[in-house]
């Protein structure tokens, strides 16, 4: 029996890896495909040694005496990054992951931003270019509901939001987290923007509290304040998508008969092909796109 015949959620996925449970071996051990968390338990305290064995093949590629080749220095990995790392892991084994690139015009954007300057100086709030994405990509999950969604554990059902929250990845300390903006269909740019800050600043002092984690439609990660020209961010289920951002650059479009330099943002959106097929990717990055260049369209 094989992994991809097997049917558990994430939180399973991770505690077997955890545990250093084959769930192959869980499967056969119960009889049927569809494994829950019991199961997993059950196997790793009922044959220890089948999970030690299970374990060591998992492992054999990382047991490695890397002093035999250098010098080397150890630092521990924090309980909050071991946890990140084993649910990352079970997504990317559970969800048959596909990347759409695009990339977006944001002259339009940038001229809103600096005609509002003064206002937000006045308001006390720092409107940047992500708000304008978290405003875009609420009006487009409005737009395409099927984005918008989750499928079951067993894979059987789409389960439609009626509710509209999105993640932002805040790169802190003490490793990444996810807090939630929630209702942004219902905000407008002045609350999302002040949102975004308040819960990037309470992210990084670890202030974020359980009821503002979870529940999200949609994630976005954005580097732009960094670098890169695209990348390939993972799925966090039950979410079916997620939207990279990198640093908008400067490209050469030809129009008007001429050259013209725009200022263009890269979006990276990476979906479950479970639930989302290619044309329906490029569907919604375009009309994210065209959101993005005509900023007004999203104000409705």
């Amino acid at each position: 029996m094989g992994q991809s015949e097997i049917i558990a959620s994430p939180s399973v996925v991770a505690l077997a890896g955890r545990l250093g449970v084959d769930l192959a071996d869980v499967a056969q051990a119960a009889g049927r495909i569809n494994i829950a968390r019991e199961d997993v338990e059950r196997h790793a305290g009922g044959d220890a040694q089948r999970g030690s064995a299970a374990a060591s093949r998992d492992n054999r590629y990382w047991d490695v005496d890397h002093a035999a080749y250098g010098p080397v220095t150890h630092e521990p990995v924090s309980r909050f990054a071991r946890a990140a790392a084993a649910n990352l892991s079970a997504a990317n084994r559970l969800i048959p992951q596909v990347t759409h690139h695009d990339r977006a015009d944001m002259r339009a954007v940038e001229a809103f931003r600096r005609r509002l300057k003064p206002e937000a100086a006045d308001r006390g709030v720092r409107l940047t270019a992500l708000a304008f994405h978290v405003k875009a990509l609420a009006v487009s999950l409005g737009e395409f509901p099927r984005f918008n969604a989750s499928l079951t554990a067993d894979g059987e059902t789409l389960v439609l939001k009626q509710f509209c929250h999105i993640g932002i990845a805040v790169d802190t300390p003490h490793g990444l987290m996810v807090p939630v903006i929630r209702d942004v269909d219902r905000k407008g740019l002045w609350q999302i923007a002040g949102e975004i800050s308040d819960l990037a600043g309470r992210a990084s002092q670890r202030k974020i509290k359980p009821d503002e984690m979870g529940g999200a439609s949609m994630s976005i990660s954005n580097l732009g304040g960094i670098g890169g020209t695209a990348f390939t961010p993972i799925v966090n289920p039950p979410e079916v998508g997620i939207l990279g951002i990198t640093r908008t650059e400067t490209v050469p479009v030809w129009e008007n008969e001429s050259w013209t330099p725009v200022p263009m943002v890269p979006l990276d959106l990476s979906y479950d092909h479970r639930v989302i097929n290619g044309a329906e990717a490029a569907r919604f990055m375009a009309h994210l796109a065209g959101l993005l260049a005509n900023p007004r369209r999203m104000m409705r």
